[in-house]
C-alpha cells in the first residue's frame, strides 16, 4: 500500500496514546532486509500511524473491539494490519535500496519539509505520548523519509508503463435497461428478498412488459415505453468483461447490434430487459483507457516489488514484532485547532 507523504507529514496532526508501552527496546530489530535493519522504534511509529487511521474510520463501528474483531480469513484486524504493515516496511526498504537505479533521491527542500514536520510533531506532543509511539524526532524523520522515497520511487517505476491504449482495447458500449427486482427496501432502509409468491407477481409483470416490445426494435424507444408502463430505464456503459447490472445481462447485450433489445433475462436478483443504445461510447472509452493505464502502472509497480522481494534476503523477528500490540493502546489523531486538553487525553483499556 502506498501512503502519500502529504498525509503522513502530520500537517497539523497529533498523536494521542493511551495505556502502557509495548515492552520492547527501541533498538531491537523487527526485520532485516538484505543489509538494512528496521528497528522497533521505526516499526512502532509507523504502525501507530496506520493504527490511528483505522481507529478513526472503523472505531466508529467497532469501538474498543476493533482490534480483536475478525477481519478476513479468520484473522483479527490486529493480525491483518500488522502483517500488512510489516510487508510495507520491507517494501519501503527495498525501494530505498533501488532508488539510485532510477535516479531517485530527496531534494534539499523535501528534506527540510520532513525536518520541519518532525519538529512540529515533537513540539505538539508530550514526552509520555511520544515515548509510547516511539515518536522521537529522529524516528519521525526516518519514517517520513522512507515514505517520501516510496512515493517518488512508485512514480519513477510507473513511468515505464505502456500508456498507449487503442480504442479497440478500451471500447465501451452503451445500454439502457429496466430491472424488475426480486428485492424490496422497507421503511428503515433495510433490503429484503421477496417471497416466492411475490417473485411470481413480479415475473408476470416483467413478462407482460417484455411481450409489448416489437420484434423490430431498431426505432423502438425503450425509455418512453418504460415510462408509459410506470418503470424507469437505467443507462450504463459496458464491455464484455463487465458484471453490472448482472453478468447475464452484459453477456446478452454484448451479442446485440445497436438498437437491439434482449429478451427477458432472469437472474438471482431479478429480471431485466436491456437495449444496446451505442456500440461505441467515446467518453466512456476514454475513461476506460485511463483505468487501463492505471492498472498497468500498478501491475508494473507490484511486479517490480515482487521481483525485488523474491531476490532479497529478508529476516523477520516475530518475537520483537509480537511485542507491539494494537489492542493494548489507543492512538488518535488530533488537529492543530483542537485544545491541548484534547490532544493529551487518554483512555485506559
Amino acid at each position: 500500500m502506498k501512503r502519500k507523504i502529504g498525509g503522513i507529514l502530520l500537517a497539523g496532526a497529533l498523536f494521542c496514546a493511551s495505556l502502557t508501552g509495548c515492552g520492547m527496546k527501541e533498538n531491537e530489530v523487527v526485520v532485516t532486509v538484505n543489509d538494512t535493519k528496521v528497528t522497533a522504534d521505526v516499526a512502532n511509529f509507523y504502525v501507530r500511524y496506520v493504527q490511528a487511521q483505522y481507529e478513526a474510520y472503523y472505531g466508529a463501528y467497532l469501538g474498543d473491539q476493533l482490534w480483536t474483531t475478525k477481519a478476513e480469513k479468520g484473522k483479527t484486524y490486529e493480525e491483518t494490519v500488522k502483517a500488512s504493515v510489516l510487508k510495507e516496511l520491507e517494501t519501503m526498504v527495498l525501494l530505498e535500496e533501488h532508488a539510485k537505479e532510477y535516479g531517485v533521491e530527496l531534494t534539499d527542500a523535501e528534506k527540510q519539509v520532513i525536518k520541519a514536520q518532525a519538529k512540529k510533531f515533537d513540539k505538539a506532543n508530550g514526552a509520555k505520548e511520544k515515548k509510547k509511539v516511539s515518536g522521537s524526532k529522529k524516528t519521525v524523520e526516518r519514517v517520513l523519509t522512507m515514505l517520501a522515497l516510496q512515493n517518488k520511487m512508485a512514480e519513477a517505476i510507473q513511468k515505464e508503463a505502456d500508456t498507449n491504449v487503442s480504442d479497440e482495447e478500451a471500447a465501451q458500449k452503451k445500454m439502457e435497461y429496466v430491472k424488475f427486482s426480486y428485492q424490496t427496501t422497507d421503511g428503515s432502509g433495510k433490503v429484503k428478498n421477496l417471497s416466492e409468491e411475490e417473485k411470481q407477481t413480479v415475473k408476470k409483470s416483467a413478462e407482460a412488459f417484455a411481450a409489448g416490445i416489437p420484434q423490430d426494435t431498431t426505432d423502438f424507444d425503450l425509455q418512453a415505453y418504460a415510462a408509459e408502463n410506470g418503470y424507469e430505464t437505467v443507462p450504463l456503459t459496458f464491455d464484455k468483461t463487465g458484471e453490472q447490472p448482472a453478468k447475464e445481462v452484459v453477456e446478452a447485450a454484448d451479442q446485440l447490434p445497436e438498437g437491439g433489445i434482449t429478451s427477458l433475462i432472469e437472474t438471482e436478483g431479478g429480471l431485466y430487459v436491456a437495449k444496446v443504445t451505442s456500440l461505441f461510447d467515446q467518453e466512456a472509452t476514454n475513461t476506460k483507457k485511463g483505468a487501463i493505464v492505471e492498472e498497468r502502472k500498478n501491475e508494473l509497480y507490484q511486479s517490480k516489488i515482487e521481483e525485488w522481494t523474491k531476490a532479497a534476503k529478508i529476516k523477520e523477528n516475530k518475537k520483537v514484532w509480537k511485542k507491539i500490540k494494537l489492542s493494548k493502546m489507543s492512538v488518535k489523531m488530533k488537529t492543530e485547532g483542537q485544545k491541548d486538553s484534547q490532544t493529551t487525553e487518554s483512555q485506559e483499556k
